[in-house]
Formats: structure tokens, C-alpha cells, sequence
């Protein structure tokens, strides 16, 4: 079972990403109780949670899917490449380190008719300030204040930030003029929500609910698709014969099952989401050497790992910290191979002797005679993650280490992570879109609790005062180049202190049917994810075309 990165709908086939069957389709008729027209895409992005319950509140936990399809941040960030697309904001910028600034859009209503303000904004964000609850992003821990100044709305940040604004486009923002009477915003369902995006609520049933295109939408000429459609039941089998036109899903030979389905229409693209790997227990032997750490990252043969994992789906991933190649624009050109590391085991060796073993009798043992042995975890149920460890086993048996696997039920498993109850562990890191993010929560030693008490990131506990000092000075740096520099220090530090060893890219599982509708993105234009939760399907539903 694959394991997605938001939203925790399964299948039971998926990866980086679970299988949360995510499509969409036209001209068929849905799984639910009404047939789509020509216009419409049914989305598989919804399971039911099992029937379908009335919530559109976007700040609750068991909210509709659909309410991202609704309300509107004020840019949508492609998590591919960190690249933000303007929305209810035309832009932003940082007048000094702790000043943001964004500019509201004028000429947006809200879709009951009242003018979208930058007070809409401001009662947004304070919203979430007197209610912490709903504080999904944590915007407010990048904020000391926040006000309306004429068509602009100003942040003032705690301190330098220049990585909040990554933070701050995410918040969705609500219509002041129907929330301020809400008593209790965490509780409450929504039922008829007043939105500025493209569309709004249409039918809702137990087993079905549509939404229906905005007609006083800001960008409604963009916006192709008259209906979107979302049955409860995506199953698999409902995905290849219920004509779906876009599903997130992790399906075996997907050449036969989705594309032999009807191979002039069905397309996919599985782009690299976050990267998969070990995650090495620093605070104790072996593992706090960096040449062990180095003699196994040397030793794995990452392309036959990412095959077995994905049935050769995703790539191989580079020692740099990034997903290549949607960040290759952040590539250290002077890390050797672009980051990539391959088998060597006569250079692994060679590190394991740094670190005091040598092969004996066919086991890798210290001085002492002591064989070099480790466990990893992983999640049981996760099966990818499982094949990918079983060739990782073979490969390091080979070289005489011994080598065992625990799978903890996945609570169990996020609970020993968390709290540093491993040796090693299989884990995911990366994909937020912001490169600040994905580093710091990687590398930052704030994250290196002790052992036994839990920590939301660096599982490992890794801790280099170069690494905390390049963190801090990134989060101050507003100037690109002054960025660049400092993210090429941060690629160093985990290629060659291998905090991490990266394995493969864990794969976003987009399956496309150009038979209704064109302009899915693609590896020739990756403008958005293929993922069908967060703000991302703003940018796809604005740019697919009618075929």
C-alpha cells in the first residue's frame, strides 16, 4: 500500500502519495447517481469516509475534498518546483526581511455577490489566530501582525522570514461577511459555502455530490468544465470502466490496466513527489559515524531498489536533498554526478574501514570481531517500501552486514519514528515545494529532541552547527543568488554527512484521459501536480481545455 502525503485516502495500491483515487470523467456515467454530461469531470477525490457527510469546511478535518475546489488561497503553489501562480493576491513582495506585502486582487466577488476585500483577507488570517485549531499551516508562527493598507494587505513577520511567504499563500481565505457570525468555526459544517473560486456547491447525496461552474468566477474564461462530479465509490475497476478522465492512483502495468483501457485517450505521468529513504539513528553506534553512513549509501544499488519498490515507475534519487528534476534549478553544479551516487562496494568498504570494520569469514566485522548488524523499519501494509527493503537487505547482506526488518503497524511506526525508537528507518521527507522547508525540516537540530521524546522532523536527530547557521541564514535571505549559494552549502552537508540516504523518488500517481478534455500537465509541461487534494487543482481546472 503506498502512503500519500496529505490526504489519507487509500487504495489498495499507492505510494509517496497513497492510492487515493483522485479522477475525473466526462461522458460516462458516474459510479453514484448521475450521469455526467459532455462538460463534466467526475473526480475519484473523494471515498465517502464510507457515505458522504454535508462538510465544506475548508478549516475542519473531515471536510468535503471539494472545498479546495472552492475557496481560493492567495497563490497556489506548484509543490513540483515552488513556483507561485497569483490568484486572489496579484503578487507579493518583501519590502524588508520581516515585511511582506501582498497586492489584492480587485473585481473579485464572492459567489453570492458581495465584493472580495483586503478585509476578507485580514479576518482570514486573525480567524485562525483566535482560533489555533484551525491553524492548518501554522501562518502564525511566522506573524506578528497583519493589516489592510488600501489594496494591500501587510504582514509583519516575528522576525526576518523570507521562507513564510511559501507558508502564508497557502491560507485559504473566507468571506468575512458570512463567517463573523459563526459561533464555532471548527464545528461548524459549511452546508452552502460562499466562495470566490471557480466553483461552487451543485447536487449533494450519500453517494455522489457535484459542484458546478462559478459564473461570476474572476477567470471563469479559463475555467472548462461546466460540472465536477464526485462519486464515493474509485475503485480501481471503477476507474478503467467508468471513463475517468483524472485519477490519482497507484495501479499495477499500468500500461495494460489504464492505458490498454483506451490507449487513445488514457494517459499518466508520475512525477517525483519527495524522495524515499533511510533514515540513519545518529545518536548511537555505528551509526553516528558518517563513514558507516557512507559505506551504505556506496554499498545499495538505488535504481534496482527504485525498480523493485515501483514496479520502475519512479527514478533513483541523487544524495543532494532535491527532487530532480522539477528543482534542478537549485542543483549544485559542483556535487559529483549531480548528486547521483552509485554502487561501488570497493568504495564502500573502503568507508567501512575508515569507520574500523573489514570483511572476515564473509561478514563486515569491527576489531573486535563483532559483525556489523542493523534493523530497519518500516510500515506494515506499506508494500512498495517493503520490496524496496528486501532488495536493500539482499545488497547489504551481500557485502556482510546483517541485516533485519521490523514492520510496527503504521500508528506503531510514526510513534518510533517520532520518538527515535530505531536504528534505521524507512521514511519519506521533501515535496513541500519550498526548498527552505524541505531542508530545514531535514537538517535542523531544533527538530533533534532526545531520544524517547517526539519530534515532527530530522527523525534522526542529526545535528551540525554548519547546517543550523546556513538554515538561519536562509531564512533571512530575500536575495535569489544569495539563496542559491547558501542551498548549494546544504547539498554539501548531506552528500557528504549523509544525514539521509536517498533511495528513490516516491511517485504522485496522475492517470489522464484526453477524451473530454486536454491539457493535463505533463513531464513536457509540469505546471501543477497531478494531485488532487490542496489548492494544486486551482491551476489544473483553470488551464485544461475541452478536446
Amino acid at each position: 500500500m503506498r502512503h500519500k502525503t496529505r490526504r489519507p485516502v487509500r487504495m489498495a495500491l499507492a505510494v509517496l502519495g497513497t492510492a487515493a483515487v483522485t479522477m475525473v470523467s466526462a461522458c460516462h456515467a458516474s459510479s453514484g447517481d448521475a450521469t455526467a454530461s459532455s462538460t463534466s469531470l467526475m473526480i475519484a477525490a473523494d471515498d465517502g469516509s464510507p457515505t458522504f457527510a454535508l462538510n465544506f469546511n475548508p478549516f475542519s478535518p473531515n471536510t468535503r475534498l471539494g472545498s479546495t475546489y472552492m475557496y481560493e488561497p492567495l497563490e497556489v503553489v506548484n509543490t513540483l518546483d515552488g513556483t507561485a501562480t497569483p490568484f486572489l493576491a496579484t503578487g507579493a513582495k518583501f519590502t524588508d526581511p520581516t515585511t511582506l506585502v501582498y497586492t489584492i486582487r480587485q473585481g473579485v466577488t464572492w459567489s453570492d455577490g458581495k465584493p472580495f476585500t483586503p478585509a476578507d483577507v485580514v479576518f482570514s488570517f486573525d480567524l485562525v489566530r483566535r482560533n489555533p485549531a484551525l491553524d492548518l499551516h501554522g501562518v502564525w508562527q511566522h506573524i506578528a501582525s497583519v493589516e489592510a493598507q488600501g489594496n494591500t494587505v501587510v504582514f509583519h513577520l516575528s522576525s526576518a522570514d523570507a521562507p513564510a511567504e511559501f507558508v502564508l499563500d497557502q491560507q485559504l481565505i473566507i468571506p468575512e461577511h458570512i463567517w463573523k457570525n459563526v459561533k464555532n468555526p471548527l464545528q461548524w459544517t459549511d452546508p452552502s459555502p460562499v466562495v470566490t473560486g471557480p466553483y461552487v456547491l451543485g447536487k449533494f447525496g450519500p453517494n455522489q455530490y457535484s459542484l458546478t461552474k462559478n459564473p461570476t468566477y474572476w477567470q471563469a474564461g479559463k475555467v472548462a468544465a461546466d460540472e465536477l462530479i464526485f462519486p464515493a465509490s474509485n475503485t480501481q475497476l471503477n476507474i478503467v470502466h467508468n471513463g475517468y478522465d483524472w485519477a490519482y492512483a497507484f495501479f499495477p502495468d499500468v500500461d495494460k490496466t489504464w492505458v490498454g483501457a483506451d490507449p487513445k485517450h488514457n494517459t499518466y505521468w508520475f512525477p517525483a513527489g519527495g524522495t524515499i529513504g533511510l533514515i540513519p539513528n545518529v545518536t548511537q553506534a555505528p551509526l553516528n559515524n558518517a563513514n558507516v553512513r557512507q559505506g551504505l549509501s556506496l554499498a545499495l544499488d538505488r535504481s534496482q531498489v527504485a525498480d523493485d519498490a515501483e514496479d520502475g515507475y519512479v527514478q533513483a534519487a541523487g544524495q543532494s536533498g532535491l527532487i530532480l528534476p522539477s528543482e534542478n534549478a537549485w542543483l549544485d553544479p559542483s556535487l559529483p554526478n549531480g548528486g547521483a551516487v552509485t554502487q561501488d562496494k570497493a568504495a564502500a568498504l573502503q568507508a567501512f574501514a575508515k569507520a574500523g570494520y573489514h570483511v572476515s569469514g564473509g561478514k563486515l566485522v569491527d576489531g573486535a570481531g563483532k559483525q556489523l548488524t542493523l534493523t530497519i523499519m518500516t510500515a506494515n501494509g506499506y508494500t512498495d517500501w517493503l520490496q524496496g527493503l528486501q532488495t536493500v537487505r539482499s545488497q547489504l547482506t551481500g557485502m556482510g552486514i546483517a541485516v533485519s526488518i521490523t514492520q510496527p503497524e503504521p500508528a506503531a511506526y510514526q510513534q518510533d519514528l517520532n520518538n527515535g525508537d530505531f536504528d534505521l528507518a524507512m521514511g519519506a521527507f521533501g515535496g513541500t515545494g519550498s526548498v527552505f522547508q524541505d531542508y530545514n525540516t531535514l537538517l535542523n537540530s531544533a527538530f533533534a529532541t532526545k531520544i524517547g521524546t517526539p519530534t515532527s522532523g530530522n527523525f534522526g536527530r542529526f545535528k551540525d552547527p554548519q547546517a543550523d547557521a546556513l538554515l538561519a541564514q536562509l531564512k533571512r535571505a530575500v536575495d535569489p543568488g544569495a539563496q542559491k549559494q547558501i542551498v548549494d552549502q546544504l547539498q554539501e552537508i548531506v552528500y557528504q554527512q549523509t544525514p539521509v540516504i536517498a533511495m528513490f523518488y516516491g511517485g504522485l500517481w496522475g492517470l489522464f484521459s484526453t477524451k473530454s478534455f486536454t491539457g493535463w500537465p505533463s513531464a513536457k509541461d509540469p505546471y501543477a501536480p497531478p494531485s488532487t487534494w490542496n489548492s494544486t487543482p486551482l491551476l489544473l481546472l483553470t488551464h485544461i481545455k475541452k478536446a
